[in-house]
């Protein structure tokens, strides 16, 4: 009889260790925003919650969604973008080194006599 009570109890022990455990390991992802001051970290605590339904299937990406923020640097994409404006600001001077030399070359054809064009002279010259 006591064997009885002692593994009814010590069946509801594993089952709450095991639920509370489920609980603990959902929240990770947010307890990581909460560390790194997220700034979606409410959207990934429900997130956790909503995988519970769903088997913890989406948790890997909560994880991800979690890890990928840093408060010192953000999402890691401002080299990228330094990157980017650094490319657009020498495309932009390309550009305007064309349009110099466009006007240097209308500028040329328009000091040059107006000569003969190229056929005419080849005939004159057989």
């Amino acid at each position: 009889m006591f064997l009885d009570y002692l593994a009814l109890g010590l069946l509801i022990f594993v089952a709450l260790v095991i639920f509370y455990g489920i609980i603990v390991i959902h929240d990770i992802p947010y307890e990581i925003a909460k560390e790194r001051e997220h700034p979606h970290q409410d959207a990934i605590h429900y997130a956790g919650w909503v995988s519970l339904f769903t088997l913890h299937a989406i948790w890997p990406f909560l994880w991800i969604w979690a890890t990928l923020w840093r408060k010192e640097r953000g999402w890691g994409f401002q080299k990228i973008e330094q990157e980017q404006h650094d490319i657009h600001h020498r495309v932009d001077q390309l550009i305007d080194q064309v349009e110099a030399l466009k006007q240097e070359v209308s500028q040329l054809k328009s000091q040059q006599p107006a000569s003969e064009p190229v056929a005419a002279r080849k005939e004159e010259e057989q």
